[in-house]
């Protein structure tokens, strides 16, 4: 009799207990970061832009470039619904944008017009004109302070390699461009954004660091100074405030496990290893469970990161906001499907306008509503 009196009460607990969870209610979300992938006009600017014009080697039609903002606004539109259904994301980082006017186009594209972005660009010293910028939802976030560091890093930085290692060279379109004057490498700059996310304060950095153009040891030294540079800004947010709230995101052209990350940021790969001013690094632990945001060679690698800092994944009661879990926007319709690049994301060609050579990455910030 006693045995059956202990069960009734447990699963009257247990009836109460599943009650008050399911009664709880969150806020969520949505940070996103995405490489627009060469995101063009098609009137001839300052900028090294004669490939993207009408008579230029793409030949970039009006056409094509409207077929590219509906592609990108489809999946920015997309971007972290299957947990939060009913909102596309209120921050997202972006590269690969020629300037401030295709973000305009964009955030007026009817997948995203009635969104409400706001825009956050400066024109950075890379040659061939490709910035990062903050699109941010108005009615969530409150914008107080942003500028652009420069990222000053020179040719004799580069590391001596070997003939074999030469050979390795890696193919891209975003070659570095070097001063003859002062030997300066002109890359993008790192983009400081503070503001307040619901009345929380929340500081982001968007970030596109030097490509592996010449080769990934050749270069590596240039990413690494880009990912100091990144501590050095998060630094003197911890000095000014201890419990900073900080995310750190972009296309860093290294994986989660190069020296750029692991010793420059300083970021950590497990929750547990997090201690203060340190960074987590959810997309470290997906990258060794097989995932990527793009590929090379047919070899996958996610270099498309968002990181947060200590205070965003403490163990506590989500009565302000935190982070939840992190994901690869990867749907179907991003991927190719036939020929050498099966499995590849579907990026622009000369016969077909694309969507971009890298995956988007997102996180989830949460909190529990009153």
């Amino acid at each position: 009799m006693k045995i059956k009196k202990l069960i009734a009460v447990f699963f009257a607990f247990f009836a109460i207990y599943t009650s008050n969870s399911q009664s709880k209610k969150y806020s969520i979300h949505t940070v996103a970061f995405y490489n627009f992938e060469n995101l063009f006009d098609t009137i001839n600017g300052p900028n090294m832009d004669e490939e993207w014009l009408p008579n230029g080697v793409q030949n970039w039609t009006s056409k094509k470039y409207h077929q590219k903002l509906h592609n990108l606004s489809k999946v920015l539109s997309e971007i972290g619904t299957s947990e939060n259904p009913n909102n596309s994301p209120t921050l997202i980082g972006g590269a690969e944008i020629e300037n401030r006017g295709v973000l305009e186009d964009l955030i007026k594209e009817p997948l995203l017009i009635n969104k409400d972005y706001g825009i956050i660009h400066f024109d950075s010293p890379d040659k061939r004109g490709i910035d990062v910028a903050l699109l941010y939802q108005k009615k969530h976030f409150k914008p107080t302070s942003y500028t652009n560091i420069p990222l000053l890093i020179y040719k004799s930085q580069e590391a001596n390699v070997s003939k074999k290692d030469k050979e390795k060279e890696e193919s891209t379109d975003d070659v570095v461009q070097v001063t003859q004057e002062n030997d300066r490498v002109y890359t993008r700059d790192q983009l400081l954004v503070t503001g307040y996310l619901d009345g929380e304060e929340i500081h982001i950095i968007v970030n596109h660091w030097p490509s592996r153009s010449g080769g990934e040891k050749k270069s590596s030294p240039f990413r690494e100074a880009a990912g100091k540079l990144n501590r050095k800004i998060m630094d003197s947010l911890f000095a000014i405030n201890p419990n900073a709230k900080i995310i750190t995101m972009g296309d860093l052209n290294d994986g989660s496990y190069n020296k750029s990350v692991k010793e420059g940021i300083r970021a950590k790969r497990k929750k547990e290893e997090v201690k203060q001013f340190d960074i987590y690094n959810p997309f470290e632990e997906m990258f060794y469970k097989g995932n990527a945001t793009l590929f090379y060679r047919d070899a996958g690698d996610i270099f498309d990161q968002i990181m947060v800092s200590e205070p965003l994944i403490r163990k506590e009661e989500y009565t302000s906001y935190h982070y939840w879990k992190a994901g690869i926007f990867n749907k179907p319709y991003l991927i190719q499907t036939t020929g050498q690049y099966k499995g590849y994301p579907l990026r622009h060609s000369m016969t077909e306008i694309g969507y971009s050579d890298h995956f988007a990455v997102y996180i989830y910030l949460i909190k529990e509503m009153k």
